[in-house]
C-alpha cells in the first residue's frame, strides 16, 4: 500500500505498570503480561498510534478504580485532537453514577459512557441501568456495553445481548455499542442490529480476523455502517491490528474505511470534522 489510511480506535485502556493480570485473559493474548508489567506512558502511546496511523482513540476511564480518571482527563486536555474520554459507570450507585457521567461529559468533554455486566452481574434491561441510559440520551453520548462470555472468570449470563432488545425499544434515541465480541451470541447481535437503527457493534478485545463470522458477513453486506474496530489496548496492539486488517477481505474499500474509521467517527464523534473535510481514502 502507498500510504497509511487513518484509523480511530474506539477502546483504549491506560496501561499502568502492574503485575496483576488475570491469568485466563493472559493466556488468551500472548505478550499481554509483558505489556502490562512494562506499562505505557502517554508519550509512548502517541508514538505507537503514530507508527500505526491511528488518528484518535477513545480512552477508557474508571474501570476497577478511579486512578485512570485523572490520567484520561489530563490526556484529553493536553491532546484533544488525539484523545477522547469514556467513563465506566456502575449503575448500582444510582444517582451518583448519573452525576459522575454528567460531570465527565459536561466538564471534561468525555464522549461515551460504558457499563459492564461482568462487573454488575445485572442484565442490561435491569432497572438499575435506566437512569444512566436516560442521561446518555440527554447528554447526546453513546453507551458501550460488554456482551458475550467475558474473559475473566466471572459468570457471563448477564452479558447476553438479548437484554438490549428491551433497552432499544424503551430508549429509541440511545446509541448503544455492543463491545467485546458478543460470542457465542453473535447471531443475536446481528439480528438486533438489523432491528434497531441505533444499535452498533465494536470489535474490542477480539482480533479482527476472529470477529464472529455472522458479524463479518453483516459488515460486508447490509451492516457496513454498523460495525467498528477497537483494540482494547493493551490487550491488542495498534500495529498488529493494522497488519491483521490489511490481510482481511472486505466487500470494497468503502467497507474497510467505515470499519476502521468512518463508523466510529459518525457514532462517537458526529460533527467533529470541519465542514468539507473528509477522511483519507483507504488504499487496499
Amino acid at each position: 500500500m502507498d500510504r497509511l489510511y487513518p484509523m480511530i480506535d474506539a477502546w483504549v485502556n491506560p496501561n499502568f505498570a502492574t503485575d496483576r493480570v488475570d491469568p485466563t485473559v493472559a493466556r488468551l493474548f500472548p505478550g499481554l503480561e509483558e505489556r502490562r508489567r512494562k506499562g505505557t506512558s502517554l508519550s509512548e502511546l502517541i508514538e505507537q498510534m503514530d507508527a500505526a496511523g491511528v488518528e484518535r482513540v477513545v480512552l477508557c476511564a474508571g474501570y476497577r478504580g478511579a486512578d485512570s480518571i485523572g490520567w484520561v482527563q489530563d490526556a484529553v486536555e493536553s491532546h484533544p485532537d488525539r484523545f477522547a474520554g469514556s467513563l465506566v459507570v456502575d449503575p448500582r450507585l444510582g444517582m451518583d453514577a448519573v452525576r459522575a457521567l454528567e460531570r465527565a461529559v459536561r466538564d471534561h468533554g468525555f464522549v461515551m459512557a460504558r457499563v459492564m455486566a461482568l462487573e454488575t452481574q445485572l442484565p442490561y434491561d435491569h432497572a438499575s441501568y435506566f437512569p444512566v441510559y436516560a442521561k446518555c440520551v440527554e447528554l447526546g453520548v453513546p453507551i458501550s456495553v460488554n456482551v458475550g462470555i467475558p474473559g475473566p472468570r466471572v459468570p457471563g449470563r448477564s452479558q447476553d445481548p438479548i437484554a438490549l432488545d428491551e433497552v432499544c425499544y424503551f430508549f429509541p434515541e440511545l446509541k448503544v455499542i455492543m463491545a467485546h465480541g458478543g460470542d457465542p451470541w453473535a447471531e443475536v447481535c446481528v439480528k438486533l442490529m438489523r432491528k434497531w437503527d441505533n444499535l452498533y457493534y465494536m470489535s474490542s478485545a477480539y482480533s479482527p480476523r476472529r470477529i464472529p463470522q455472522p458479524v463479518l458477513d453483516y459488515l460486508n453486506t447490509q451492516g457496513s455502517h454498523k460495525v467498528m474496530w477497537a483494540s482494547d489496548y493493551p490487550i491488542l496492539e495498534f500495529e498488529w491490528c493494522r497488519q491483521t486488517i490489511d490481510r482481511m477481505t472486505f466487500a470494497d474499500a468503502g467497507v474497510k474505511e467505515r470499519f476502521v474509521y468512518g463508523n466510529a467517527k459518525d457514532v462517537i464523534f458526529p460533527g467533529s470534522l470541519p465542514p468539507g473535510e473528509e477522511a483519507v481514502p483507504v488504499c487496499q
